[in-house]
This record gives structure tokens, C-alpha cells and sequence, in this order.
């Protein structure tokens, strides 16, 4: 990590990344990472944005620490699975509530006219009150479609949910159908997450500690996977290098604090005197 004010074209902290195949034994499988922000010298005239430099001694001094490769408080070494993660999609169950309205009954018909007659026998025997388990309510559709000669297309199936049922937290989760035919949640896109779980950790027992407490319906899903090893989660890395040489600074005394906003307040009034006067 280079101090700011480095190059011409920017005054941003910028990286030197070196990136080799041919290690020795005991830097294989490590990366290491050394502060120098620190460290520069001021040039004596400005080239743009380009205001400091690395002197002869700060280059040497960088140099030996790379090669001594040990720990200290501008230099530490990882593992390289340390900025590794398993990114695991969060899902929660889709909750509908099914209700047969005169205003969904003109937009269903509208488009799929033959079940007018259905939809009347519907309305006669499951009445217009809302259902808060659109799998019941499901069931009785179809069960009386069929017994009026309606066969339903993939299209009306998703016509027909999306015109009666509304999402409501309150009501019971839609259950479906995975690919083996075990029946599981529906999730609700509207509430996906995400959680990146440190490579080093069973992504169970982290969604156990880190998600389940806080929301109690939800549930990994395990058909998300990463293409190279087919383990549920997609890798990814990431080295947040700020983070990682944070330096605590104390804050200040409350004391302190409250003594500049009264010099800063009286300094206000004198100013609105002078203007008011």
C-alpha cells in the first residue's frame, strides 16, 4: 500500500501488486501484505497531482521487510484462503394471500375468457374473504376448475396467482417442488439476501450464529453453487487492506469538544450582532 499523492494523474493511495508462480517453499499458499502509506518523502516541486516520493532509504528499508517475510506492524502474512469467501444466497418463504376480488376476476378474464362459468362456481363456494394459505386455496381452484372441464396452460396458472393473491407477511408460506421433488419453501425474491462466509467456516454453522437468530424463516439456498468445486456458495476473495492496518485513534475528550462548540457558538452570536446591529 503507497502513500497518496503518488502519480501524476491521481492523488489517491494506490498498490504495487506482485503476483508470481515461482515462490519459494514457505511463501506458497501465503500473501503478504506491507503497509508503506506512511512512509515518503515531500518533493521539493509539485508534478500535477504527484507531491511525494519513496526515497532510496524507504525502498531499501520496504525490500528487506518483503524478503524477511515475518509479521510486524507494517507487514503481515496470510493465508491465501484468509480473504476467501462463500457467497450463500439467504432466502425467505414467499407468504401470499389468495382473495377473489371483482377487480382481479375483469383483469383474469380479460385475458383467459373461458373461465368465467369456473370462476363464478368459485366465488359461490370459496366466497370473496381473504385466504392466508394459498396452498388451501390453490387446492380448491383446482379441484373446481377441473370439475368444470378447465384445463389450465403455464401461462393461466401464472395469471391466475398473480391477479388473486397479494404477498402478506402475515400469511403462511407458499410451498412448492424442487428439481428432486422434495417439497420445500418458495422463496420470495423481494427479501433475498446474501452472506459472505470466510472460507474457513462450515456456511451451516455460520448461517446457525450469524442469520437463523434474526430471522427465524430463513433457509440457504442449496441450489446456488460454485461452478469450479460444486459446493453451495459462489468464491470469491477480497483484501480490504485499510481494515486489516486500521489503527484505533481514541477520540477526543467530551470536554474538549464541548469547550470548541462554545467558542464556535459565541463566535456565531458575535457575527449576528454585528450584522443585526
Amino acid at each position: 500500500g503507497l502513500p497518496e499523492q503518488m502519480f501524476y494523474n491521481t492523488g489517491i493511495g494506490t498498490f504495487v501488486w506482485i503476483v508470481t508462480n515461482r515462490k519459494a517453499k514457505e511463501r506458497k499458499g501465503k500473501i503478504q501484505l506491507i503497509d508503506v502509506r506512511d512512509r515518503w518523502e515531500p518533493m521539493r516541486k509539485s508534478l500535477g497531482n504527484k507531491r511525494r516520493y519513496l526515497s532510496d532509504e524507504i525502498i531499501d528499508a520496504v525490500t528487506r521487510e518483503h524478503g524477511a517475510f515475518k509479521g510486524t506492524k507494517t507487514c503481515k502474512v496470510f493465508d491465501n484462503s484468509d480473504f476467501g469467501y462463500r457467497r450463500i444466497t439467504v432466502e425467505r418463504p414467499l407468504r401470499l394471500r389468495f382473495q377473489l376480488t371483482a377487480t382481479a376476476k375483469e383483469k383474469f378474464l380479460d385475458a383467459v375468457p373461458d373461465f368465467f362459468d369456473a370462476l363464478e362456481v368459485m366465488e359461490r363456494e370459496l366466497g370473496t374473504d381473504p385466504y392466508d394459505d394459498w396452498n388451501e386455496a390453490w387446492d380448491e381452484v383446482q379441484r373446481i376448475a377441473k370439475s368444470e372441464g378447465m384445463k389450465w396452460t403455464a401461462a393461466s396458472k401464472k395469471l391466475f396467482r398473480q391477479c388473486f393473491t397479494d404477498v402478506d407477511p402475515t400469511a403462511k408460506p407458499v410451498v412448492a417442488s424442487d428439481k428432486k421433488g422434495v417439497i420445500v419453501y418458495e422463496a420470495d425474491p423481494a427479501l433475498r439476501d446474501f452472506e459472505n462466509v470466510p472460507l474457513k467456516e462450515d456456511i451451516h454453522v455460520y448461517f446457525k450464529r450469524e442469520v437463523a437468530p434474526f430471522v427465524t424463516d430463513a433457509f440457504i439456498d442449496l441450489e446456488t453453487v460454485d461452478e469450479q468445486d460444486g459446493k453451495v456458495g459462489k468464491v470469491g476473495y477480497e483484501i480490504n487492506f485499510n481494515r486489516l492496518f486500521f489503527k484505533f485513534q481514541p477520540p477526543r475528550p467530551l470536554e474538549t469538544i464541548d469547550s470548541e462548540l462554545d467558542a464556535v457558538e459565541k463566535r456565531i452570536l458575535e457575527l449576528l450582532k454585528e450584522v443585526t446591529e
